[in-house]
């Protein structure tokens, strides 16, 4: 049973994140407002960023918002180096992660049905992850630059013979009927976010037991595998290990690493141990690892 003193705690957490407000990339209806309502509640007031550098230019400012959510790696095709290295340059500081199964679902206005179908609207990544369905038909592919905004067009033209392909938010917030649910071929497929703010929490994550890091150490044989062995040595499991050019410099690599750990005094210690061996020792975020949730 909770006291009062946990459930006035856990309301106040709760208010607090349903008051946020988030840049996410892509449009409302997008798997990035799925992950923000994932991780700060239905409630969340999303601004909605073309690109992903304007999502951490907002996420940035203070006075434009609490934060941002980006997507950094997806199950079926890896990492996505392109934020990684946005990251870097932002300043901003990984407070959680969101990991998102991608459901895909043809959408239609209400009271169409298959046979009415002509077009199939929607990001082509999207198309990809379908064609198993999709190749049942003669319909025609059009690609378009986000799945949230090709379900918004076909709510908008009213259209008896266009389907977008989208998540079942985007149906609900453009009222619009989803004819076949979960078309995508592989079913586990999962996008990995990151849950952003401007500064380190004053107030440790609770329950922290993840945290991401960057480092580069030299070219001297077996230099990365004293680092690797120190973490080890500390009872540290690494999750994820990405090597990334170093801007300016000819063949020259920096590491990042995702680290899983019991105690914040075992991650510290094992940040000290690993620093003699290494250059720019960067934490990015000690946060509480997302739950993988199969439906």
């Amino acid at each position: 049973m909770e006291t009062e003193h946990e459930k006035k705690h856990l309301n106040g957490t709760a208010i607090a994140k349903a008051k946020s407000k988030i840049s996410i990339q892509g449009f409302e209806g997008s798997f990035h407002q799925e992950a923000a309502r994932r991780f700060f509640g239905d409630d969340v007031e999303v601004i909605c960023c073309p690109t992903f550098s304007e999502v951490l230019k907002i996420a940035s400012d203070k006075a434009l918002s609490s934060g941002g959510i980006m997507a950094i790696e997806n199950s079926i095709a890896g990492s996505i180096l392109g934020n990684y290295n946005l990251l870097r340059k932002s300043g901003l500081y990984i407070i959680g992660e969101v990991y998102l199964q991608i459901r895909q679902n043809l959408l239609v206005n209400p009271g169409v049905s298959l046979n009415d179908i002509r077009e199939v609207h929607s990001h082509p990544m999207a198309i990809q992850q379908c064609l198993r369905f999709l190749d049942k038909y003669n319909w025609k592919l059009v690609e378009s630059e986000d799945t949230a905004l090709s379900a918004k067009q076909v709510h908008q033209h009213k259209s008896k013979h266009i389907a977008a392909i989208a998540s079942t938010l985007a149906a609900d917030l453009y009222h619009l009927n989803v004819i076949a649910p979960d078309i995508h071929t592989v079913k586990h497929n999962y996008t990995r976010f990151l849950v952003l703010q401007p500064d380190v929490p004053e107030v440790p994550v609770e329950g922290a037991n993840k945290a991401t890091v960057t480092f580069f150490t030299d070219n001297s044989r077996g230099s990365l595998a004293k680092v690797l062995g120190k973490i080890a040595d500390g009872g540290i499991d690494l999750s994820k290990l990405q090597s990334f050019p170093i801007p300016e410099t000819n063949w020259h690599y920096m590491f990042g690493v995702d680290m899983e750990f019991d105690t914040l005094d075992q991650f510290n210690k094992v940040i000290n141990d690993i620093r003699p061996l290494t250059g720019d020792v960067t934490v990015y975020g000690i946060y509480k690892k997302g739950e993988t949730i199969i439906f």
